[in-house]
């Protein structure tokens, strides 16, 4: 038997909110019989305890926490529908909840952003900036934009650009300290790093003829936000390893000099990573076409021909085969 009223439903996940069961009692105007009554029905419906009950407070019981999960998003996709059936027209509405890493946010999404949200004014952007470990499932995102090859199972992913990371430094620093002309070089120099997965960068990968070698880079500082790391290489400070996306504007306008470019580097992809490919908002669908049509148009002209839109799964959708490499 599942449940069968989603009154009910709501009353566990303001318990779950408040702490108490008869303060959801109070906001959804209940008895505290009734709000019992209503918590007992849903337990007993799902077969498993969903809080733990001292004389204090509730506590989610881990089985109270996947229902919550799956409750508010389905709470959100029933409101999204009455908006939409009340607007008449298909609008789009409601909150996009976006994380996205930092440099690649403030260097190229912004202005897409602006774009998005001005063709459907309906719609309320919740970003989410930064390059710390994300648990796409847990922490309430629809939508997650990450480098790096994917590695969980549970996620959606689109490819949106097909690109690689560049060592790139400014030439005050070459000026100051030479210029690297193998990768082992960069031993000599101030390599400045950011953390991938929630852990620091500790060597740098290059590639020639098919064989590959690994420098152990090393530098006075690192930091946990990649785009720390793209300032400091523009100060002159070091050497940085960064995704082209981030650093091609810098490139362009001669700010920094792409170094070894006769070395290839390892693929470093950009995907929309979804929590599932079940009843996902009109919103997000929209929000994440968009982007891909957008980064086309703004690859389209890449001198460098470093990136490309999209990558091999044009099909759309794909299902992640593992963890995501969370990285900047």
């Amino acid at each position: 038997m599942g449940i069968e009223n989603l009154a009910d439903l709501r009353l566990v996940q303001e318990a779950a909110r408040s702490g108490s069961l008869s303060a959801a009692g109070r906001t959804l105007d209940l008895t505290p019989a009734a709000a019992s009554a209503a918590l007992k029905r849903v337990e007993s419906q799902l077969g498993a305890r969903l809080f733990e009950r001292s004389t204090r407070a509730l506590r989610l019981t881990a089985e109270g926490q996947t229902l919550l999960d799956y409750a508010g998003r389905a709470f959100e996709l029933l409101a999204e529908a009455e908006a939409q059936v009340a607007a008449g027209r298909g609008e789009l509405v409601g909150t996009l909840r976006v994380a996205a890493p930092s440099d690649l946010t403030r260097r190229v999404l912004l202005p897409a952003f602006d774009e998005f949200l001005a063709r459907h004014p309906g719609v309320q952007l919740a970003l989410s900036v930064g390059d710390r470990p994300l648990d796409v499932m847990r922490d309430e995102v629809d939508l997650a934009l990450r480098y790096g090859p994917l590695a969980d199972s549970r996620l959606v992913a689109r490819p949106l650009a097909q690109t690689r990371p560049v060592l790139c430094a400014a030439p005050a620093y070459l000026h100051r300290r030479g210029t690297p002309r193998l990768p082992q070089d960069l031993v000599q120099h101030n390599c400045l790093s950011f953390h991938r997965a929630g852990r620091r960068q500790r060597e740098w990968r290059f590639g020639q003829g098919g064989q590959w070698v690994a420098v152990r880079i090393d530098g006075d500082r690192h930091a946990d936000d990649a785009s720390l790391a793209r300032e400091w290489t523009l100060a002159g400070v070091g050497i940085t390893f960064k995704s082209y996306l981030d650093v091609r504007a810098d490139l362009d306008s001669g700010a920094l000099v792409r170094l070894l470019p006769d070395w290839d580097t390892e693929a470093y992809p950009l995907h929309a990573l979804l929590p599932s490919n079940r009843f996902v908002p009109a919103r997000v669908r929209a929000l994440v076409d968009f982007l891909a049509d957008w980064l086309a148009q703004w690859l389209a002209d890449d001198p460098a021909g470093i990136a490309t839109a999209g990558g091999s799964a044009d099909a759309g959708a794909v299902r992640a085969a593992g963890r995501p490499n969370i990285a900047g």
